[in-house]
């Protein structure tokens, strides 16, 4: 009895594809990073494909993705029979594992579709060599391309070289650095010393720009301070100057206020009303002008404020995502660090400090990804209220070291007037303790709390005929020797 010839199937895994859908039709997390991390391509089974589909679209559309949901998409589409029907789309939501894994299952199906891809490209390849054309070295270059584009595509990343970089082949302009140089000197000759000259963000906080040269893209940096001493006033500032000034998209995820709150604030703070006034409604005419004039001009602007408790790190990740492919933000602000949660997938979180290490260095890296500035607020240790004089130092950096290692910036925030009500009343000090990229120090702000507004500060200048530089003032009995009873 002859032995049969065993067929052999392409390379797939339906249990990892009904995994991965499994979990994008029951958690909105998975939905996020499978829909960014796969292509309908990527699955072996057609079923599978047009499931697929619905789903990213639902992801394209932000609207939320379930079998109920995913159905009446596929019905309307006429696709729903061809799909398996809601008994299988109902079959792969029970099926779905832990979405913590999500990951993972997009490894497998992805990497069974690099397989597949490579056979088909090993066959066209065969077929050629098997048709003995008459240029082999035309007919070795299309194979060597094939199987690089693969490549290309499977590793999209490759680095660069620095020719490229300083010839401009692989920059964000596109212009020679020589070139860039020359226009920067020339735009220097023109505007003057008395040009800002940022490359950054401005922040609208002309003492800061100089020292940080502005907010730069992919700079993570962290804002942190005690409890109750206006960090999250001072992120608002900096989003709405950067929003409403420089008329660029912001992103908010705020994890301990609401979006209502936020903007009350938002709106006292651009108004310059009180928040009890505008709470209580007691109003005079002028005031309410203003804020209607601010409310008006704020509605041109594009701001997008999450206010989802809770969050994981992941899914912060795949919202900020989707914030900049639907809204193009700019800059990001997240208040706050502590708030987060970690991801919690495939590995022991053996504390809480190491997971936010773990949450510090996948903010880098979405910082990177995005190529967009991110400002963090985070909260200090009690150590600050022990310590004389109350300045902030990195070590006060709340539950972990490595927060300092990842940030390209770290801020500390400092009212006086905090701990003694006379000591510098309405003053403000934003500390620099680290800047990857220039200098450190102190930039000095003045701080209205009743309309929850920074803003930059002013040195009085003397008025007085005497030398400024004089450590007294004049003699009293001479500087009043002029008035009569």
């Amino acid at each position: 009895m002859s032995d049969r010839p065993q067929v052999k199937m392409s390379p797939h895994s339906k249990e990892s594809e009904m995994m991965v859908l499994g979990c994008m039709l029951t958690s909105i997390n998975s939905l996020n990073i499978s829909a960014d991390a796969l292509d309908d391509s990527d699955f072996y089974f057609t079923e599978h494909k047009i499931i697929f589909q619905s789903l990213k679209r639902a992801y394209k559309q932000e609207k939320p993705a379930d079998v109920h949901i995913i159905a009446e998409d596929l019905k309307r589409e006429n696709k729903l029979e061809a799909a398996g029907g809601i008994a299988y789309l109902t079959t792969l939501a029970q099926f779905a594992g832990t979405s913590a894994y999500i990951d993972e299952y997009n490894d497998l199906v992805k990497n069974k579709a690099i397989l597949r891809k490579m056979i088909l490209a090993a066959q066209e390849v065969e077929k050629t060599a098997l048709e003995e054309p008459a240029d082999v070295g035309r007919a070795l270059d299309d194979a060597q391309a094939k199987f690089f584009q693969i490549s290309q595509a499977t590793n999209a990343f490759s680095g660069k070289l620095l020719n490229d970089i300083l010839g401009g082949v692989k920059t964000e302009t596109g212009t020679p650095f020589l070139k860039e140089l020359q226009e920067r000197q020339e735009r220097f000759q023109t505007l003057g010393p008395e040009d800002s000259g940022i490359t950054g963000l401005s922040t609208s906080f002309h003492d800061l720009d100089k020292m940080l040269n502005g907010f730069n893209n992919s700079n993570l940096m962290i804002l942190a301070a005690r409890p109750a001493m206006g960090k999250t006033a001072l992120a608002m500032n900096l989003a709405e100057n950067i929003c409403f000034r420089l008329n660029l998209p912001v992103g908010i995820f705020s994890l301990e206020m609401s979006a209502e709150q936020l903007c009350h604030r938002i709106i006292c703070s651009q108004a310059e009303v009180e928040s009890d006034k505008i709470k209580t409604g007691a109003l005079d005419g002028l005031e309410f002008q203003r804020i209607v004039g601010s409310v008006h001009q704020m509605q041109q602007h594009t701001m997008v404020i999450d206010d989802q408790p809770g969050l994981k790190i992941t899914d912060l990740r795949a919202r900020a995502r989707r914030m900049k492919e639907s809204y193009g933000i700019q800059f990001l602000v997240i208040d706050y660090l502590q708030l987060i949660s970690g991801s919690g997938s495939g590995r022991t979180i053996e504390s809480r400090q190491n997971e936010i290490s773990e949450i510090s260095r996948m903010l880098k890296n979405l910082a990177r990804e995005l190529n967009i500035p991110i400002l963090c607020l985070s909260q200090l240790s009690r150590r600050v209220e022990e310590r004389q004089g109350h300045r902030p130092m990195m070590s006060d950096l709340r539950e972990s070291g490595s927060i300092e290692q990842d940030a390209d910036i770290v801020m500390f925030l400092l009212r006086r007037e905090y701990y003694d009500p006379h000591d510098k009343p309405g003053m403000a000090e934003l500390i620099v303790g680290k800047n990857r990229h220039g200098s450190v120090g102190t930039v000095n702000l003045t701080y209205r709390k009743e309309i929850a507004q920074f803003a930059n500060f002013t040195p009085i200048k003397p008025t007085s005929s005497w030398d400024s530089e004089q450590s007294m003032p004049p003699d009293n009995e001479e500087a009043f020797s002029a008035f009569t009873p």
